[in-house]
């Protein structure tokens, strides 16, 4: 059963765009993820100005994970990572209770070549929101794959349809990628949990309507959730058990608003480690006028 469609709204980082799906007022978790970029595509020339790429910034009580279709991310991080990222990869980066990191396109720079990907936030339950930080990559071969009647599925994280990924989580969720066939028909796992389905590429049917890439499928929880789609398409599926109220202000991620505030503070006093070999780039804290907070759940 349908319960709410959420259009990407487009938003520049500068060099490129992005679209934002999560958070999004009337919804602003899916389970525990709390933010969806859809990054790309978009083709870089050689030579791609070192403006685009992400300089280090920081995060607390979450985690990122980025995963690819096409091109390559160069990630370094304060626990002394350095790790590119390619297609049917995962890179997954504990926040916990501080972490610092960048997100840089040298292949891209080197060579040209096409981005496209996905950047989420899965946040931290509390018992879990000051861990140590961490950084794991995980290939393909961590990522079990299922084919059968026009779908090919990679089970990117978490559980489903009796198979584990290989990616270490702190909360039953799961996170699946899809490619689909025309007339093939898929359904989200029934476990009473938040589900939804992002249209990455192509268009899919829903209950008697159609819904064209760029948007995200909200699903009631309890009732049935399935898709069909109508051209060959590429669809994300997302959901999880979740984790209650939840804070956001730029970076950060908190069920505590005074945490988010003493993150800010540590972040402009330079009391959080930067990246090693990142020669001391950082983006400073946006000291625009923000409104308070939001609560997200």
């Amino acid at each position: 059963m349908l319960d709410l469609v959420i259009e990407q709204r487009r938003k520049s980082l500068g060099g490129f765009e992005v679209g934002r799906v999560l958070p999004f007022v009337q919804r602003r978790m899916v389970g525990p993820f709390v933010f969806f970029d859809h990054m790309g595509p978009v083709d870089f020339q050689p030579g791609l100005p070192r403006d685009v790429d992400v300089r280090p910034h920081p995060h607390i009580g979450l985690s990122t994970v980025t995963y690819l279709f096409e091109g390559e991310i160069m990630h370094r991080d304060s626990v002394g990572s350095e790790q590119p990222i390619r297609p049917g990869e995962v890179n997954w980066m504990t926040s916990g209770r501080g972490i610092t990191h960048s997100e840089r396109f040298e292949r891209a720079r080197m060579e040209g070549g096409t981005m496209h990907g996905i950047q989420a936030w899965v946040a931290l339950p509390e018992a879990d929101e000051e861990t140590d930080p961490a950084f794991a990559h995980y290939g393909t071969g961590d990522l079990p794959l299922f084919e059968e009647g026009g779908v090919r599925g990679r089970l990117v994280a978490g559980e489903a349809f009796g198979a584990r990924a290989g990616v270490k989580t702190h909360s039953p969720l799961f996170y699946i990628h899809w490619d689909l066939a025309p007339g093939a028909r898929v359904a989200l796992p029934e476990d009473g949990w938040q589900r939804a389905a992002y249209i990455v590429a192509g268009s899919v049917e829903v209950e008697g309507q159609r819904f064209e890439a760029g948007r995200m499928i909200v699903f009631a929880p309890g009732h049935p959730a399935a898709l069909t789609a109508a051209t060959q398409s590429i669809v994300m599926a997302v959901g999880g058990e979740p984790l209650g109220q939840r804070f956001i202000d730029w970076n950060f991620v908190s069920s505590r608003k005074e945490r988010i505030e003493q993150a800010k503070a540590d972040w402009r006093a330079g009391r959080m480690k930067l990246p090693d070999l990142d020669n001391g780039e950082f983006i400073p804290l946006p000291e625009m006028p923000k409104p308070p907070a939001n609560p997200m759940s």
